[in-house]
């Protein structure tokens, strides 16, 4: 088991009902930005918790976070900031709502050109304080520090982060599930289970514990994902696919493991190329990746194969092909496609693209052994096709 550091200092509210307990999270003197998407939360009943939660506070609202957050837009809601001296920020939403307000904690009193936190990239360690209420179960980013933020002038999607950016609370109640579209909480289950995957498919590193922790959230997300597309109003399933969905990225199953994540920082560019859905992407790509890289990945692949496909014939190769083959037909049962031409037409520029991208940022040594250059991303887009 590798060394680590583990401190995650998100408080969260969890079950039904607890949106009704915030008021006592803020300041009562806050002037509190609320951000919100495309305004679902005035349709499935959470906008209307939430402000009577906090009647008689002060709130402004900023609508309009698109899915995979603006820096336009995004900008838009600092100057508001600034102007109102908001001193506190409520974000009511899923990932992108979420990470689109990590970005505006930190870029309010950032001294520069606000981009720049995410090119350089800056390690936020103080931002101004906010709270989160979760209406879409998938990323994780309701009790971490990362976010993921596109400049749509420029076709870019990047990471930024940093200890500043760890919610105050977050509130998570699974009723707000029963109200989700099919096609999104299929988003979510794919999104959470890559998650486990980047931190879980490396290589062995002994640490035991930190492998079954990973195994149980896949388990539990294969064995709750059709009741919760079946009937998103099945209470249980729903409250432990939306625990499964922040534990998959919390900081907990990282730790004392390698960890790889090139498949979303090449998804990442799927998605500002084609805006194909964050978590469409990752299954494009993770299949691909395994393939590629299948010498480095085989051992734990196996592992994989076994413990949670029940695949115990073979070699380890042989259960490690089946690994793979056995996730891709998960994701087809699920209804989601696997490549790349079956959602553009364009597709045949990606792999240069993408190399090139990669080439002009240095990012030379993706992946657990850092051992990914852009040439072999070009030769996993490709395979994607």
């Amino acid at each position: 088991m590798l060394n680590f550091d583990f401190q995650n200092p998100t408080k969260i509210i969890f079950g039904k009902g607890q949106i009704a307990t915030i008021a006592k999270e803020i300041p009562t003197d806050a002037t509190i930005l609320m951000t919100y998407g495309g305004g679902s939360i005035k349709t499935n009943g959470v906008y209307e918790q939430v402000t009577k939660a906090l009647e008689g506070r002060k709130i402004i609202e900023f609508a309009g976070i698109e899915p995979n957050p603006s820096y336009e837009t995004l900008m838009k809601a600092v100057a508001i900031m600034r102007a109102e001296k908001v001193d506190f920020v409520l974000a009511v939403g899923g990932g992108s709502v979420i990470d689109g307000t990590k970005f505006l904690v930190a870029a309010v009193d950032y001294d520069g050109d606000p981009w720049e936190i995410l090119t350089k990239p800056v390690r936020t360690t103080k931002a101004m304080p906010f709270g989160t209420i979760l209406t879409l179960p998938a990323t994780g980013t309701e009790m971490n520090s990362g976010a993921v933020i596109t400049r749509q002038s420029t076709h870019e999607k990047l990471g930024m982060g940093g200890p500043g950016l760890f919610p105050k609370f977050s509130v998570l109640d699974p009723e707000v599930i029963k109200s989700i579209p099919k096609t999104q909480l299929v988003n979510g289950i794919v999104d959470a289970y890559t998650h486990v995957l980047e931190q879980y498919l490396t290589y062995p590193a002994g640490a035991l514990l930190q492998d079954r922790f990973a195994e149980s959230i896949l388990q539990t997300l294969v064995e709750v994902a059709p009741k919760i597309i079946a009937d998103p109003s099945d209470y249980q399933a729903a409250a432990n696919f939306m625990w499964s969905c922040t534990m998959a990225l919390n900081g907990l199953i990282q730790k004392g493991v390698p960890t790889d994540w090139a498949t979303h920082a090449i998804g990442h560019e799927l998605t500002a190329l084609y805006n194909i859905d964050h978590a469409r992407t990752l299954a494009i790509i993770f299949p691909n990746l395994y393939k590629v890289r299948f010498e480095n990945k085989k051992d734990k692949l196996a592992q994989y194969g076994q413990r949670i496909w029940n695949i115990t014939e073979g070699t380890l190769e042989e259960k490690a092909n089946a690994a793979i083959d056995r996730t891709v037909a998960f994701l087809h049962e699920l209804g989601v496609k696997t490549r790349l031409s079956e959602y553009t037409d364009d597709y045949a520029k990606s792999a240069e693209f993408i190399e090139k991208r990669f080439t002009e940022r240095g990012w030379k040594a993706l992946g657990e052994r850092k051992d990914i250059t852009p040439a072999i991303v070009k030769e996993i887009v490709e395979l994607s096709y």
